[in-house]
């Protein structure tokens, strides 16, 4: 895999002015044809000619129709007049000391979202976000603090992804040695919350026309939306992480309120039922320790006894709590923490702690939240 050179300082992106309401972004191949043809494009090459801007989109990373070399000028210049393949505005860039980078983003009905890019020594990971905001109110969780204000479209989900690449220099598109290797819809909200526009936009990550990211280099983070998780596995078929937090449903349902609608036996059997599970592909297990709440030895091996009760080829993902402006919360001692994974580890169950990544500019898991929002609400701007 490619590295990136260290203490590189922030570049905010000059904005690429666009409307979404005509953009190519998202659109499935037979909408992009269809769109061809509402402009006059004859029927015979509208297939063809979208499969052309589909490549330049997608695999050379084009944000002008200008730059689409091999269709010629005059319907570039038709193309433009009628279309849109521009990226939002870039609010900020942020690079954290150990390399993490995010990017808040703003679109144009002004709703912003963050995203984050974990470089590692084996993969890179982007963090997608699926909502501005997010319903669940996770006590633990700093965006479950800003409302829920809508869902992303499958042109916003998309966009972020094209948005790092364009940061990273990572076009045209990459079949071996990518920067971002590894996609997590981890980010704000929660994405089967918005099964529909996050199905269409794996597919379009997953086309092999284009990006070509594997079905199996992409995981979806849920709460535990138990008939979506069903549906994931048939009709998307990624990989899925699913945050647990708790052994008991007392505790659960305390901390993340889904679990009155969701309890833990019938998010146990969805997770049993995966569609594609088995032992060489197994659910994450997300497990944030919080001091005194969830993080003893008998969470820790009964823990271990619901995954063997229900037969779940699996894995634990430990994230020691990441604090946040107003939160409760404290992490455990990093004594309890390590002794928490061996309990696990000892039974059999990888249990690996998360490094915790780009905390210094709170782009760690649990703290992503508009940072233009926190500002407009301590000025007085923010409108409810």
């Amino acid at each position: 895999m490619k590295t990136l050179p260290l203490g590189v300082e922030p570049i905010v992106a000059p904005r690429i002015d666009f409307d979404e309401s005509k953009s190519l972004i998202g659109l499935s191949h037979d909408e992009v044809s269809a769109k061809l043809k509402e402009i006059g494009i004859p029927e015979k090459q509208c297939r063809m000619r979208a499969q052309q801007i589909w490549h330049w989109i997608y695999f050379r990373g084009a944000k002008s129709f200008d730059e689409m070399s091999n269709i010629s000028k005059d319907l570039r210049k038709k193309l433009s007049e009628n279309f849109d393949v521009g990226r939002p505005e870039i609010i900020e860039a942020l690079i954290s000391n150990d390399g993490t980078r995010k990017w808040l983003m703003k679109f144009p009905d002004g709703q912003e979202v963050e995203t984050v890019f974990i470089p590692e020594s084996d993969r890179g990971t982007l963090c997608i976000s699926s909502q501005v905001g997010c319903t669940l109110t996770c006590t633990f969780c700093h965006t479950g603090t800003q409302r829920l204000v809508r869902n992303l479209t499958p042109a916003e989900i998309v966009m972020q992804l094209l948005v790092a690449r364009d940061h990273l220099n990572e076009w045209p598109s990459p079949s071996e040695g990518r920067l971002v290797s590894t996609i997590v819809l981890m980010g704000m909200g929660e994405p089967l919350y918005n099964f529909e526009n996050v199905k269409k936009a794996m597919h379009i990550v997953m086309d092999d026309n284009g990006i070509n990211l594997s079905r199996r280099r992409i995981t979806l983070s849920t709460s535990g939306v138990v008939p979506e998780i069903y549906r994931c596995g048939e009709e998307m078929g990624i990989n899925l992480a699913v945050s647990l937090h708790a052994v008991d449903d007392v505790t659960r349902s305390q901390i993340m309120p889904i679990n009155n609608k969701y309890p833990i036996d019938e998010l146990l059997t969805a997770c049993k039922n995966y569609a594609g599970l088995k032992n060489s592909r197994k659910i994450t297990f997300e497990y944030i320790l919080l001091k005194d709440i969830n993080d003893s030895d008998e969470d820790a091996l009964k823990l271990v006894n619901l995954i063997k009760e229900y037969k779940i080829p699996a894995k634990v993902n430990l994230i020691p709590f990441n604090p946040w402006p107003g939160s409760n919360y404290e992490r455990p001692s990093k004594t309890r923490v390590v002794k928490f994974s061996k309990l696990i580890f000892d039974s059999g169950i990888s249990a690996p702690i998360r490094t915790t990544r780009g905390e210094d500019i709170l782009a760690a898991c649990g703290q992503l939240k508009s940072e233009s929002l926190k500002a407009r609400k301590s000025d007085g701007t923010f409108l409810s």
